[in-house]
């Protein structure tokens, strides 16, 4: 038997405990301006279009790096692989480091416009900010896409509040 449906007004902490059961892709949104770099982690990340090459990321107007993508232009978007599990929770700021050591993990590298490009992510999109509009408490970026890196391998999925993977057969 369902569970039974209420309606009322749904709160912000109802939507965020919805929301925990809409597994996704972990990505690392990066940005460098003016000698700063600075980055998060996101599940808020989709495809717009394939002509011209566009996706989307939802960054929160709090966040250290929305207001250097504002400012710059331009994001990477570092889509993690299921062993990069370590590099998810140091740019969520959940693993106890300083902010500034958020680029001590990995081998960061550029493809076109100076974004952060993390090598060894299954997908790395180096973008140019095409639009962007203020939601709420959070930015939406459109990026046109002007360069890319990827290789096989299983992602890092983050679904009720924890991160795993998939279980592929052999």
């Amino acid at each position: 038997m369902p569970d039974k449906v209420v309606y009322r007004d749904v709160s912000g902490s109802d939507f965020k405990e919805g929301m925990r059961h809409l597994a996704a892709s972990v990505t690392v949104i990066t940005v460098a301006h003016n000698g700063k770099k600075d980055g998060l982690t996101a599940t808020a990340t989709c495809a717009v279009s394939a002509e011209p090459p566009q996706l989307l990321v939802c960054v929160n107007k709090e966040a250290g790096a929305h207001d250097l993508i504002q400012e710059e232009g331009v994001f990477g978007v570092n889509v993690l692989a299921r062993d990069q599990e370590d590099i998810a929770k140091r740019f969520a700021g959940i693993d106890g480091a300083d902010r500034i050591d958020r680029y001590s993990l990995g081998v960061w590298t550029k493809i076109a416009t100076g974004a952060p490009i993390l090598e060894g992510a299954l997908a790395s999109f180096d973008c140019q900010v095409a639009e962007s509009m203020t939601v709420g408490t959070h930015s939406i970026f459109i990026g046109r896409i002007v360069g890319i890196n990827f290789r096989p391998g299983p992602p890092l999925i983050y679904g009720d509040a924890q991160f795993t993977g998939l279980s592929i057969p052999l």
